[in-house]
């Protein structure tokens, strides 16, 4: 947007609409084929951390045939400006209306972002219903985690990508392209029936949901003879081959991952039965470390960056973290950039291993039990004990960190209040083991579960909003302890996400009538408006608890069972018994194969250089 300099100083950060910045793709829009614009439908800041819509961007920067530019959610105050302007959000790298590409592709991170997709389509030019769009109209296109239920957003969306992009990305421009090159052939439904063929590729303009008359859901079906009745992710099987970005863009401002992000390895074998990630992206498939020696030095001479971060689902848990983070530090510590893992488990913590990355620049440590008592950690199958939290803390402790903070979540299936009331007391434990109580500072930060699909917890209620509000007064009153800081989750917000989580299509009405009575940026507690919500779902007709505290039947279908993660139904319902039975489920990576199928549905395998 290339807005007047009195337009840009009357917003806040206006560097979020400048682009221009180092690293930046630029092309000659008249030389190619396909335009590209990717979307996360957040702040710039938030969007330009996101590390999957980096490695899209460079594979589709990279094809001569395709230019990839960019645009993020205005902040509300930049909205105002360009609806009295009358202007339309445009990409950062050319200013082009998004009404103007071929394709415009988002990144569903975060359930409360929905509201926002509606605001960048509109702003954009782009109609908002799939089915008023013309053949001059972009494709609109969602992935990311929340793709794994779409039917929410499938009033909105042309197309899904279930799974991992680096591949179909290529695949679905390739497509766009040749649909081009033959005219349009058969407008936008002869590239739907093209794209529906591609495996990976959700249409749901293609598909049914049936309802009984009663309103619950039966099934979705496919309507066309291409349209497979069970749609498998896609997943790249060597990672250590596949494409990585060593030219990241370097933004003018700080953003939240305002760092090298080094990936080490996809997947999580750990079975903790709360975590959708922990799901979909399996298997655990390891980056060797020569490889990753030489992405983090192409990385740091190519943006400057003072600091790399190991991400991954777990991090600690990469088979050859010690000698990797050896050899990053020897090659990089005379510059001055240090090294950070951002996840950490108390059972594969190493007070060593911490004490060496962080000789650079000293940060804080943070633990995720999850749960206060053992017998609830087994119940989740999170596979750690207090033993294990206690060992890490005090080392961490004796070797002069004075700072901490523990993650927990409230609402599992079968929490009691003594489950809620342990999480102080394991707080108070924990500040115990302090040489120095008076300056140990403990932060205790307690989110609400909200039950995910394609985990084994997908059929299990979730807690009422006074339910929440209840014990989170219960857990507030027993942390009274000026050591101890606490911080909790919106419950509005918890149950807002949990219906979406587990929606279907008749949701997109009621988003509509959301977006249309003003709610954006419903993930920030500043913009929250809950009362519209509570508006929209009466004016629409829909029963919010229906998605929420309703407990499903194990041989329920669920809204999302057309789409598979490669990990078999039968295993979830499983775990789902196991976790009642206070049952652990080992980890696969480590001991014998659990069974979930995934390897042997989808052709793919436990890639461990460790091993």
């Amino acid at each position: 947007m290339l807005f007047r300099d009195t337009v840009l100083s009357s917003v806040a950060k206006p560097a979020r609409y400048t682009g221009g910045e180092w690293n930046m793709a630029r092309k000659d829009p008249d030389s190619v084929q396909v335009r590209f614009a990717l979307v996360l439908p957040d702040v710039y800041e938030v969007g330009m951390s996101n590390l999957g819509l980096k490695i899209l961007y460079s594979i589709l920067n990279d094809r001569q045939d395709t230019y990839a530019e960019r645009a993020y959610c205005p902040w509300p105050d930049m909205e105002s400006t360009m609806r009295m302007g009358k202007e339309l959000l445009g990409s950062l790298e050319t200013d082009t209306p998004l009404k103007d590409f071929d394709a415009v592709g988002f990144s569903l991170q975060y359930e409360m972002t929905y509201s926002n997709i509606l605001t960048v389509l509109d702003l954009g030019g782009i109609p908002l219903s799939s089915k008023t769009r013309t053949d001059s109209d972009p494709l609109v296109i969602g992935g990311g985690p929340c793709a794994y239920n779409p039917e929410p957003l499938t009033d909105f969306f042309d197309c899904f990508v279930i799974g991992e992009g680096e591949e179909i990305i290529g695949e679905i421009a390739a497509t766009v392209a040749e649909w081009k090159r033959n005219g349009r052939k058969d407008g936008r439904a002869g590239l739907l029936d093209s794209l529906v063929k591609l495996a990976g590729i959700y249409v749901p303009s293609l598909y049914e949901a049936e309802y009984a008359e009663d309103g619950s859901f039966i099934a979705t079906i496919p309507k066309c003879i291409d349209g497979p009745a069970v749609i498998s992710k896609r997943v790249v099987a060597d990672l250590d081959n596949a494409y990585f970005p060593v030219r990241p863009i370097v933004p003018y401002l700080e953003t939240v991952h305002d760092r090298i992000m080094l990936e080490l390895f996809r997947g999580c074998s750990r079975g903790c039965r709360f975590c959708q990630a922990g799901v979909v992206y399996r298997p655990v498939r390891e980056r060797k470390p020569e490889t990753l020696l030489r992405l983090a030095q192409e990385l740091a001479d190519n943006t400057g960056y003072d600091e790399i971060s190991l991400v991954s689902l777990s991090s600690a848990d990469y088979s050859c973290l010690p000698e990797l983070a050896t050899t990053l530090l020897s090659s990089f510590e005379s510059k001055q950039v240090s090294l950070s893992v951002p996840s950490l488990r108390v059972d594969s913590f190493s007070i060593e291993l911490a004490n060496q990355i962080q000789k650079v620049r000293r940060s804080g440590l943070t633990f995720a039990p999850e749960a206060g008592t053992q017998r609830l950690r087994d119940v989740i199958n999170k596979g750690v004990s207090e033993a294990d939290l206690f060992e890490a803390a005090g080392a961490a402790m004796r070797s002069g960190w004075s700072g901490m903070k523990l993650y927990f979540m409230i609402g599992l299936p079968t929490e009691t209040d003594e489950d809620v009331l342990a999480i102080a007391e394991l707080a108070r434990r924990v500040l115990t083991l302090s040489q120095n109580s008076g300056r140990t500072k403990l932060t205790v930060s307690v989110s609400t579960f909200v039950p995910k699909p394609h985990t084994p917890f997908q059929w299990f209620s979730q807690i009422s909003i006074e339910e929440m509000e209840r014990r989170q007064r219960l857990l507030r009153a027993a942390l009274k302890d000026r050591r101890i800081s606490f911080n909790w989750h919106d419950p509005q917000i918890s149950r807002l996400e949990g219906v979406f989580a587990r929606g279907d299509r008749r949701l997109g009405k009621t988003l509509l009538a959301a977006w249309q009575k003003g709610v954006r940026f419903d993930g920030w507690s500043e913009y929250f408006r809950p009362e519209i919500w509570t508006e929209a779902f009466l004016a629409t007709g829909v029963d919010p608890d229906n998605y929420t505290v309703r407990e499903r039947d194990l041989t329920e279908n669920l809204p999302w069972s057309h789409l598979s993660s490669g990990v078999d139904s039968a295993w979830l319902a499983s775990e789902w018994k196991r976790s009642q039975a206070q049952i652990l489920t080992e980890d696969c990576r480590r001991g014998e194969c659990s069974g979930c199928g995934v390897c042997q549905s989808l052709g793919v395998s436990v890639v461990d250089w460790g091993n």
